[in-house]
């Protein structure tokens, strides 16, 4: 069993946990993810590892309700547990000094950005982040961000906060400013990544993103998490989870994630009775 030690509401429907996890802290990378179950009738589902702390043996956790496992995930308090977590699992990023990074985040993904921000920072990159959101109680971790980020743009579409518009039109700020940029990542939505993929490739940008297809065992062996990059079939759990962007088959990829739309509703709506007020909102 993982103790949760803390948890914190972040937003409408996100959540923050500190979870008991000595041995996936002992490992864990920038990049890297685990799979978990919440209780023995439980499906399992990736989280990326959002942050972790060796000498305490925690990891964190920051997720979404989007579903049936997520939202009874988030009805757990300080205390409880999750039934297991194995990893850390995935392919850690290719952390280097390129020289000015841009880190492009939207939504929950921001959560998967940040580790990979904190290890680029520490091997003497220019940092330059883009977080961006519907209205501005949506962009979660600024100042974390901010703490390793030479430069912190946010963009809200209601103008709420920072530059009103999406992350493309301050990724194409930045590169019209006169800013080098040897390399990018972009990590949230499918849609923001497709789109931060395309103006990436309009600005003559490598580009990195990170996958979250469905996913189950982990380790390649379901098959289940595939995904077409460059033409070839990559399992996202193993060879991923991030991919040059320039070669994911976006539209396979979007489509795959909806694939189970109508049964997650399904499920969703009998938890939602059995549970009555929807805490998570």
């Amino acid at each position: 069993m993982f103790k949760i030690v803390s948890k914190q509401k972040l937003a409408p429907k996100e959540f923050d946990f500190w979870v008991e996890a000595p041995r996936i802290a002992a490992h864990a990378k920038a990049g890297q993810f685990v799979v978990l179950r919440v209780d023995d009738n439980g499906e399992r589902i990736p989280l990326t590892i959002a942050d972790y702390d060796k000498d305490k043996g925690l990891i964190r956790l920051i997720f979404q309700v989007v579903g049936k496992t997520t939202a009874a995930m988030s009805t757990l308090s300080a205390g409880d547990c999750l039934r297991d977590i194995s990893g850390p699992l995935g392919t850690p990023s290719e952390i280097e000094n390129y020289g000015t990074v841009m880190m492009v985040g939207g939504g929950v993904g921001i959560a998967a950005l940040y580790p990979i921000i904190k290890a680029l920072k520490g091997a003497g990159n220019k940092v330059v982040t883009i977080l961006g959101g519907r209205t501005s109680s949506l962009v979660i971790m600024k100042d974390e961000c901010r703490k390793y980020s030479d430069e912190l743009i946010v963009t809200t579409d209601d103008g709420s906060e920072g530059m009103k518009g999406v992350v493309t039109e301050a990724m194409k700020m930045v590169v019209e400013r006169g800013d080098k940029v040897d390399r990018c990542w972009c990590i949230g939505p499918s849609i923001m990544m497709k789109f931060g993929t395309k103006a990436a490739k309009e600005l003559g940008l490598p580009i990195w993103v990170s996958l979250n297809p469905l996913m189950v065992d982990g380790t390649g062996m379901c098959g289940c998490c595939r995904v077409t990059v460059d033409g070839k079939i990559f399992f996202a759990c193993v060879d991923g989870p991030e991919f040059d962007g320039h070669k994911v088959n976006w539209d396979e990829f979007m489509s795959r994630l909806r694939q189970y739309k109508d049964e997650e509703k399904i499920s969703m709506e009998k938890f939602e009775a059995e549970v009555g007020e929807q805490t998570w909102l």
